[in-house]
């Protein structure tokens, strides 16, 4: 019976022990789930189970994984979050069918994530938060298909350039990193203008100062927003009579008040056509009320 790694009590992951710990998802997926088993080496045994779809080894006291881990060819997504590695396997780059890779609450540092992790050109979620990370290496914005990254709770100083080559980032976590001037990063502001979802902060990891500025920030915001509201609308008068609505109304009258107008000979007649015509008109305009008419 092929051995694996010993829990902290001496517990053996052996073939059937591993065998009993697939599950099938709802989605129909073969989920061999080891996590929070104690394994401290990575358990050989499972290269024998290498056609399942997800792997989790998070939450155990690993800290290596082999280069074999790249027989996992089926693999889309691999959990190893909440171990102790340093470094990841220069094989994770042949593992190209990985759609998810969740690597958070490790020891790793920028030097321990392999170039070849930019082969990876259908991954769409990366967690690389919770680790010693300074930087993250220009190879990631190779990763086309990339929609949501974690970088949070690391050592970063500046927003990756990287990052802006990823045409279709959804999310990107970089809460709890030592950024000086975020806010005056071209790269930064060319990012976040596409981004559905950016995490920077919470409020209660400000600091009191930090925390007034972005409250005198959010009243003006706020005052804006008020004065938008409060602009003033051009009128609308559904029963405003003009001689051009008139006329599209009435356009036999009209054309002919403008026929007796043109003759001299005419005026006494025009005069009176005028009076009656406008008459008539306040009288449509305000209801058909002839007392209205007559005051105004």
């Amino acid at each position: 019976m092929a051995k694996g790694g010993k829990g902290p009590k001496g517990k053996k992951i052996t073939l059937n022990v591993a065998k009993n710990c697939i599950k099938i998802t709802f989605d129909g997926r073969k989920r061999l789930d080891l996590s929070k088993m104690g394994i401290t080496n990575f358990p050989k045994c499972i290269l024998r189970l290498t056609d399942v779809d997800e792997l989790d080894l998070s939450r155990n006291l690993i800290r290596k994984i082999p280069e074999s881990i790249s027989k996992f060819q089926n693999l889309r997504w691999l959990d190893l979050h909440s171990n102790y590695l340093d470094k990841l396997p220069e094989s994770i780059g042949q593992m190209t069918t990985l759609l998810y890779l969740n690597v958070s609450n490790n020891r790793l540092t920028t030097n321990g994530l392999p170039v070849e992790l930019n082969q990876l050109k259908n991954i769409r979620t990366v967690n690389l938060g919770l680790n010693h990370l300074d930087s993250v290496p220009t190879t990631l914005g190779a990763l086309k298909e990339l929609h949501e990254v974690g970088l949070h709770d690391n050592l970063l100083t500046s927003i990756p350039k990287s990052i802006s080559k990823l045409p279709k980032l959804k999310k990107l976590n970089t809460k709890r990193n030592p950024f000086p001037k975020a806010e005056e990063s071209d790269t930064f502001i060319d990012t976040i203008k596409r981004l559905d979802n950016l995490y920077l902060v919470e409020e209660k990891d400000l600091c009191s100062n930090c925390l007034r500025k972005c409250q005198q920030a959010r009243d003006k915001l706020n005052k804006i927003k008020t004065m938008a509201t409060m602009a003033p609308r051009k009128a609308i008068f559904s029963n405003l009579v003009s001689p051009n609505s008139m006329a599209k109304d009435s356009q036999e009258d009209w054309s002919t008040l403008l026929v007796t107008l043109s003759c001299t000979s005419g005026l006494t007649a025009s005069s009176q056509m005028w009076s009656s015509f406008c008459g008539n008109a306040l009288v449509q305009s305000f209801g058909g009320q002839e007392s209205q008419s007559k005051d105004w």
